[in-house]
């Protein structure tokens, strides 16, 4: 599906040196970083839940250690 991407000069440049320096075109660099942000986020929320079972499980324990 095709897509028109408006970008500031500012970005437009950023995108250019990013795309360069993975020798990628700019098309390439920005699926390559909305692909990379979607699975950073995916994991933190991961990571997230994850602690806050851990912290549920293990509320006792966390609390006896913290006295």
């Amino acid at each position: 599906m095709a897509m028109t991407l408006r970008l500031e000069p500012e970005d437009e440049r950023t995108l250019a040196l990013l795309a360069e320096a993975q020798g990628v075109s700019k098309q390439e660099a920005t699926v390559r970083a909305i692909r990379e942000a979607a699975a950073r986020r995916l994991r933190e929320d991961k990571v997230r839940q994850l602690s806050g079972a851990a912290r549920a499980r293990y509320a006792d324990l966390l609390d006896r250690l913290g006295q």
